[in-house]
């Protein structure tokens, strides 16, 4: 278990506390549209943090190739139809390059500087040129708006119960999924990050934003800074 996360509930629990059984039964949102929408049809893209394919498997029905990493081999025992790879993100280097490097699920924020810088590393190092990093933020209200809860039109709920400062920036956040067959939950480290704060942090990198793809900006279009010069 990475330090300062924990997961509770039925089968395997990954190191950042994510329950492979419960995210085997979540849908899939518009993330594969707004993707889609973002890059050039039948990209060859390297999906960081996949997760059992939720996001993988609609992208490889729309024609995209997908490579698929993952440090939980849990996970990607439930991915279909794309290579993948186990291992930490933040020490990936495949000696290739992709059309789209994705980082979702929030990874961007993760509690940990250096295992983010190491993901933004691992986002620039694997790009290729002319290429693009889509990332996933946080809503702005993530942390605020507390407690909170969804239910979702297939018959779960969703809580995130709380988000605490446990030091340095970094809150310790607490979710529930609750169906009527079980219950898992998932405490993990989130360090909210500004607008400013995460260009910053892209910069570092040596990305810059391309563009907000969506109205609340929690989808980003990135590029690596020296394409950015030439546009």
């Amino acid at each position: 278990m990475r330090e300062g996360y924990e997961g509770t509930g039925p089968g395997a629990i990954t190191p950042d506390g994510c329950a492979v059984e419960l995210y085997a039964r979540l849908p899939v949102g518009d993330e594969p549209d707004v993707i889609a929408a973002a890059v050039p049809a039948g990209a060859h893209i390297l999906e960081l943090g996949s997760g059992v394919g939720r996001v993988t498997h609609p992208l490889l029905e729309r024609g995209f190739t997908v490579t698929a990493v993952d440090e939980s081999a849990e996970m990607l025992g439930r991915v279909r139809g794309a290579r993948t790879i186990c291992g930490p993100i933040e020490d990936l280097d495949l000696g290739e390059r992709f059309d789209v490097v994705m980082l979702a699920s929030f990874l961007v924020h993760a509690g940990d500087v250096e295992v983010r810088r190491g993901m933004l590393r691992t986002c620039a190092r694997h790009v290729a040129e002319g290429g693009c990093v889509l990332i996933q933020r946080e809503g702005a209200d993530y942390h605020a708006k507390v407690p909170r809860e969804r239910v979702d039109p297939s018959g779960f709920t969703v809580r995130i119960v709380s988000s605490e400062p446990v030091g340095d920036g970094v809150n310790s956040v607490r979710a529930e999924y609750v169906f009527p067959d079980a219950v898992w939950t998932q405490t993990f480290r989130s360090r909210p990050l500004t607008k400013e704060q995460f260009e910053e942090a892209l910069a570092e990198a040596g990305l810059e934003v391309d563009t907000y793809l969506t109205p609340d900006g929690i989808w980003v279009r990135a590029i690596p800074v020296t394409c950015a010069r030439f546009r």
